[in-house]
């Protein structure tokens, strides 16, 4: 297959073009096929290891999941496959549910029968894709299977309408299942209340401007794009579509109802998450599930497809295109074509235990797009630079109290986190880090990015942040590191500059802290840190350990102790470019500290451009 050539004209960004996606599609495809079964019910990808849930659920991961980037590339086409990939799918639908092993548990005895929604629960997630791929090429795939394959594939699907044995995103996944049984007439009322359900219980997740945590939790990551929006905003235009075609099949959930809903929410997260993605199409490494890589482009294309985006068409593909490339241009595929356990190439720190080989397909819904016709603006307008590469900026983001920094001199962008935790371990690196950007870490080794004390001879972690309010150029957060001891926290940026601050309560006196500064690996951005008050004046370097930009990497740290008093504060200046040759970030920002009354203390910032900041530490609260 030739790679069609780059058109600088319409796409001076990338180069890319609706062809290369198309060609990126059938591309990925192609090289997935030397490991399917016989008939095609399972494929099973190389890879270091197994997920958790076994080899047999991985192997229908793989098919479930190359099945939707195949749905998304034929339905997009309107049902043009020149590479026949549906015909082996409607094999394999057929073989992964025809044994009757696929109805009553797991065996050996037939290598292409799929694990039950009962017995796996990760077949529940894979159902997803299965049905939504299905969906979409219906009129090209469902609708030529002969009745008892039909049947024994919503056998296989029906399970997936019961409660959702995750509390998160996972509830979606029966959302889907039933959008599809409700296109094909099947089970239609238990449909509609699975739907119901699975929106109520997001409904409680939704925390304004379009920001879900993934469950209970205050968790915030790019699930809001692959997950959260992907699945309900998807269901609602499919289903608005479909009854505008055909009004008497309109639905009890009404998707022009769930559009006018859900749609605008999409627009609104879409305004501060596009800020997410470096001018090089890198989107921000933060948060779980890193190895689904461009998957984070769904959200910007389902804005387009639906209408609900603040991105004009030609700065949605510019977006999208670029993330794709940046991957691909950074060996996300190994020498066979294959996506691999990683970022750029395969990286296992940031790999789950629930994935396996096949998991990283979850990129497919990256391609979303492809469901755009080819004369659609998004396909035929110029491409627009994107927001990190037009002005400065410092954007707070409310609800998950992120404060966003990007740069256009480098089209860096940094994410500096006062309001995300997950339900995992304390020092998650994808979730604890105080700032994250799309050129570096979170290292794995030692902590980049922290601010930890040495209490009983062990290094404190930071454990769940809550959010303690933002302004226009800060944001604040508290945790407790350790019993009876407080951090409040808070960032303040201008430019590339930041000003880290930390008011330490409740520590015994003359215990040890540190700051550390940004992990950046040999030939990345520079990084700098400088101590403005309560730490020692000398500035270390430690080494962080492998990152997925890189096989080792360093950061600068600071050292102090805290005081006897009841109170220390900490400040520090820090600042991470790739602009060759900076200035020292001391020469970007004068720094005063006073007290304030009654109890707290005033941190007073002049930047270079004779702007203001005004922090107010207190040991409550900011």
């Amino acid at each position: 297959m030739s790679t069609p050539p780059e058109n600088r004209e319409l796409s001076p960004y990338t180069g890319w073009t609706r062809a290369h996606w198309e060609h990126t599609a059938d591309r990925l495809l192609l090289a997935v096929r030397p490991y399917a079964t016989p008939r095609n019910g399972m494929i099973h990808l190389p890879g270091p290891r197994p997920s958790v849930s076994g080899p047999r659920s991985d192997g229908l991961e793989g098919y479930a999941r190359t099945f939707l980037l195949a749905a998304l590339r034929v339905a997009g086409a309107r049902g043009d496959d020149p590479h026949g990939h549906l015909a082996r799918y409607a094999e394999g639908l057929a073989a992964g549910t025809g044994h009757p092993t696929a109805q009553a548990g797991l065996s050996a005895a037939d290598p292409e029968s799929w694990p039950r929604t009962t017995d796996i629960r990760q077949a529940v997630v894979e159902s997803a894709s299965v049905a939504l791929g299905l969906r979409l090429t219906r009129p090209w795939l469902w609708d030529t299977l002969d009745d008892a394959v039909r049947q024994r594939a919503v056998d296989w699907l029906l399970p997936a309408l019961g409660p959702s044995p995750v509390n998160n995103n996972w509830w979606l996944f029966g959302l889907t299942v039933a959008g599809f049984l409700q296109d094909i007439g099947v089970e239609t009322d238990r449909a509609a209340a699975t739907i119901d359900t699975a929106l109520a219980r997001i409904e409680e997740w939704h925390l304004g401007e379009g920001w879900y945590s993934d469950g209970p939790n205050r968790s915030f990551d790019h699930y809001n794009a692959w997950a959260l929006h992907f699945y309900p905003v998807l269901h609602a235009h499919l289903t608005a579509s479909a009854e505008q075609e055909d009004p008497a099949a309109a639905h009890p959930a009404g998707g022009k109802a769930l559009l006018d809903l859900y749609g605008p929410r999409l627009h609104d997260q879409l305004t501060t998450a596009t800020r997410l993605f470096g001018a090089d199409g890198a989107p921000m490494p933060y948060g779980r599930s890193l190895t689904y890589r461009f998957a984070a482009a769904a959200a910007p294309w389902l804005g387009a497809l639906t209408g609900h985006t603040p991105l004009g068409p030609g700065a949605t593909r510019r977006l999208a295109s670029g993330t794709l490339r940046h991957f691909l241009d950074h060996g996300a595929t190994d020498a066979e074509g294959l996506l691999t356990l990683g970022w750029h190439g395969p990286y296992a720190p940031i790999v789950q235990n629930y994935s396996g080989p096949g998991s990283p397909y979850w990129a497919s819904k990256g391609f979303l797009g492809l469901l755009l016709p080819a004369d659609h603006p998004v396909w035929t307008a110029t491409e627009e630079p994107l927001p990190a590469e037009t002005a400065d900026r410092v954007t707070p983001v409310g609800p998950p109290n992120f404060l966003l920094q990007s740069t256009a001199s480098d089209g860096l962008v940094r994410l500096h986190n006062h309001g995300s935790n997950h339900v995992g371990p304390e020092d998650d690196p994808g979730y604890a880090r105080f700032a994250y950007s799309t050129r570096t870490g979170p290292a794995h080794e030692t902590p980049d990015n922290h601010f930890s004390l040495l209490l009983d001879g062990r290094e404190t972690s930071r454990g769940p942040a809550a959010p303690q309010g933002h302004g226009p150029d800060w944001a604040a957060s508290a945790h407790t590191p350790a019993p009876g001891v407080r951090v409040l926290s808070a960032t303040a940026a201008h430019d590339r500059t930041e000003v880290r601050a930390h008011l330490v309560t409740g520590a015994p006196a003359d215990t040890p802290v540190r700051q550390t500064g940004w992990a950046t690996a040999p030939g990345g951005p520079t990084a700098q840190l400088h101590p403005v008050h309560g730490y020692d004046l000398a500035v270390a370097e430690l080494r962080c350990g492998p990152t997925q930009f890189g096989p080792d990497s360093d950061a600068l740290a600071l050292y102090g102790r805290t005081s006897a008093d009841g109170a220390s504060l900490f400040v520090a200046l820090a600042s991470l470019t790739a602009d060759p040759d900076p200035a020292p970030v001391e020469s970007l920002a004068h720094v005063q500290v006073r007290d304030a009354d009654p109890h707290g203390t005033d941190i007073h910032v002049t930047w270079q451009n004779g702007t203001t900041t005004l922090l107010r530490l207190t040991p409550e609260e900011l």
